[in-house]
């Protein structure tokens, strides 16, 4: 059946929104050539939208040019103000944009869990506080929350996990409590990472991908057909608990050690260093990525942060470099190629801080043993945007759903 009046101009209002929100501001007839809308189709959203409150004209094309030049209308940024929210075991990092995504004020805080559950989610709360005053937001419309751990599909909250700081699940309440009417959004770190990486990062080109999140915990995020996978009840990409060879016992159900974690966590990648001789020239407070960027530094020639002058594979430098690479690949692959086989996803990006740092280097040496290991084929890449990416994601899923009830 065709569309009525109503429904073709709430088609064709939200496609405009959406060019405009893409391509930045656009004048009418580059609507009309977007859009492939008449003439006078476009002149009318156009007044529409703009007496809704949604667009705005910020300027003219052309404006070098003598004469008359067309109007260019974007979205009224100021309309709804967003929020971001990192929280990891060791801190919370913020950022504040208006309606296009525009970053207008970031922070960030060491929280020690050891203080107490009251202070902790006081601290992230009151970093929200001041980086929304400092943007000048009055209102927060809405609040993209990361963090590790399992979501409940149910009522989108946090679930009690063990090894996990119990202020990190009193910190949604909190957000309710103190931005009322503010929408709240949680969900896990990786899967928000992984939806950053499809939006601006590794993965621009797939719509089905797996990320694996290399930090100081493990995860993976399942992307299939362009739509994330939770499971059943949230715990998709629990690959931290996949039992693998090479650790000293199985995990359990309410510790991953003796997992894939074991051998892929930064503690475990630390450990690895050290016992192949590369921690102490890498520098003993490098951290799990500091050590993998040392190592990718000297593979490939650059010597960062560590003998002068050796290049790949020459040298005791190189020699010890190129063996550690090798050593986590072998232990990464074990992970990688278990998913390739039960999934398929054609595309694995090794994610977080870890993955970031071992670039491409890291990235080939995974893929040749999974080649060997598989009938399937699987790319991988390196993460583009690390750490960065989940913060990314909280900063999209905010917008998404802002803009999704604003431009409805």
């Amino acid at each position: 059946m065709p569309a009525s009046p109503s429904t073709a101009r709430a088609i064709n209002d939200r496609l405009a929104l959406r060019l405009l929100q893409q391509e930045g501001p656009l004048t009418a007839g580059q609507l009309k050539q977007l859009t492939g809308l008449s003439r006078p189709t476009v002149a009318d959203l156009v007044e529409r939208l703009t007496a809704s409150g949604l667009i705005e004209m910020v300027g003219e094309s052309g404006e070098q040019r003598r004469g008359p030049n067309a109007r260019l209308y974007g979205i009224v940024a100021d309309r709804a103000y967003l929020a971001a929210m990192d929280v990891r075991l060791e801190g919370v990092s913020v950022v504040v944009s208006d309606l296009v995504g525009r970053v207008l004020a970031e922070a960030s805080v060491p929280i020690d869990g050891a203080s107490g559950t009251g202070p902790a989610v006081e601290q992230a709360v009151a970093l929200v506080e001041r980086a929304a005053k400092e943007a000048g937001a009055e209102h927060l419309h809405t609040v993209g929350v990361g963090a590790p751990g399992l979501i409940d599909p149910a009522t989108g909250e946090l679930r009690d996990t063990t090894g996990l700081p119990a202020w990190h699940r009193r910190l949604v309440a909190a957000l309710h409590e103190r931005l009322p009417g503010t929408h709240i959004v949680v969900e896990n770190e990786t899967n928000l990472a992984a939806l950053a990486e499809q939006r601006d990062g590794a993965a621009h080109d797939r719509d089905t991908f797996v990320l694996f999140w290399l930090g100081m915990g493990i995860g993976a995020a399942v992307v299939l057909d362009g739509a994330l996978r939770r499971g059943a009840s949230g715990g998709a990409g629990e690959i931290g608990f996949l039992p693998v060879p090479g650790t000293r016992g199985f995990p359990s159900a309410t510790d991953c050690e003796g997992g894939f974690h074991s051998l892929a966590g930064a503690a475990a990648v630390l450990e690895l260093a050290r016992e192949r001789g590369v921690l102490g020239r890498a520098g003993e407070g490098a951290g799990a990525a500091g050590v993998v960027r040392w190592a990718v530094g000297e593979v490939s020639g650059g010597g960062a942060g560590g003998d002068v002058g050796v290049g790949a594979g020459a040298g005791d430098g190189g020699d010890l470099a190129a063996g550690f690479l090798d050593a986590l690949a072998d232990r990464l692959a074990l992970g990688v190629a278990s998913v390739v086989a039960l999934l398929d996803p054609g595309c694995v990006v090794l994610g977080g801080e870890v993955g970031q740092a071992g670039g491409d280097e890291l990235a080939v040496r995974v893929a040749e043993r999974i080649t060997r290991m598989s009938p399937l084929p699987a790319e991988v890449r390196p993460s583009v945007l690390g750490g960065a990416a989940v913060l990314r994601g909280a900063l999209l899923t905010a917008q998404d759903g802002a803009q999704g009830e604003l431009f409805g």
